[in-house]
């Protein structure tokens, strides 16, 4: 599901990265490709896929692996037996609680995608004198200048993201799933339903939560140059400078790309879990 994700999304994930970092370099969506395909020809929208996709492998595992063990505590919560379906507000809330502990393996990952992704704008702008442009010399300079503990930058505004986010991501896919299905068992839904269902729950994650990763953006990107303050510090600097639409910067990318890779996620998942669970069967 992760590296269906990652395939389908990352030339808008780096765009979205770029506009959030360096609003005022870009116009626009198409101004971004353009410049991006001029400068550094089409790698360039695959810069960080690596570390893109160690990210979304590790973080979707977790992720998915957690939300089964926090369905059975919402059961124990909410004091109904561990086969009872949940319904979809509880399957958001326990889709939220295990977003916390997906955090813990996305974040220094997504923090070495990132700053791939944004090198170049860093350097352009006189940020950084030499960029590295290889997985290993980002992950080097980050122990050389920050010790192992670097790769936590953003983690507050990480999990303020991922929270609220994955209620509203596993809410929506949920919700959609239920429309769908009109009755019948969502197990039994096709392809489209789900592509789109999966495409739905990734809409209503990103229009929640936008404002926030794009604070994260900044402060993983931006701390390659020195200290930056902290979410809310990094917050009031924006607003105050640059003005509340600069946190929606990259928001169209954003968009196209979180309908495409989650429907393609949540797809490429529910495909993946019937096949081991027919294997398992067999056994």
């Amino acid at each position: 599901g992760g590296t269906a994700c990652v395939v389908t999304g990352q030339p808008f994930d780096t765009a979205k990265v770029k506009m959030q970092t360096f609003p005022n370099m870009y116009k626009g969506l198409v101004d971004c490709f353009v410049k991006t395909y001029k400068q550094v020809g089409f790698r360039g929208f695959y810069k960080g896929t690596t570390p893109a996709l160690v990210a979304n492998i590790a973080e979707n595992s977790v992720l998915f692996m957690c939300y089964g063990f926090c369905q059975q505590i919402v059961r124990r919560i909410v004091g109904v037996d561990r086969k009872t379906k949940l319904s979809d507000l509880q399957n958001a809330a326990a889709g939220s609680f295990a977003s916390a502990f997906a955090t813990l393996v996305l974040c220094p990952t997504e923090l070495v995608k990132c700053r791939l992704q944004a090198m170049h704008e860093m350097q352009l702008s006189g940020k950084i004198i030499q960029g590295h442009n290889t997985v290993w010399s980002v992950v080097k300079g980050v122990i050389q200048k920050d010790g192992p503990l670097g790769f936590y930058r953003g983690l507050s505004s990480t999990l303020l993201r991922e929270v609220p986010g994955y209620f509203f991501f596993f809410g929506g896919y949920e919700l959609s799933r239920t429309f769908f299905a009109s009755g019948r068992s969502k197990d039994e839904l096709g392809p489209i339903p789900l592509l789109l269902s999966g495409g739905f729950g990734g809409s209503c994650l990103w229009i929640a939560v936008y404002p926030v990763d794009c604070v994260k953006s900044r402060i993983q990107v931006l701390s390659m140059a020195g200290k930056q303050a902290g979410f809310m510090g990094t917050f009031v600097t924006v607003v105050r400078t640059e003005g509340v639409l600069a946190l929606y910067s990259g928001l169209t990318p954003t968009m196209i790309r979180a309908f495409v890779a989650n429907g393609a996620l949540f797809l490429a998942y529910e495909y993946s879990r019937k096949l081991m669970m027919k294997q398992i069967d067999s056994y």
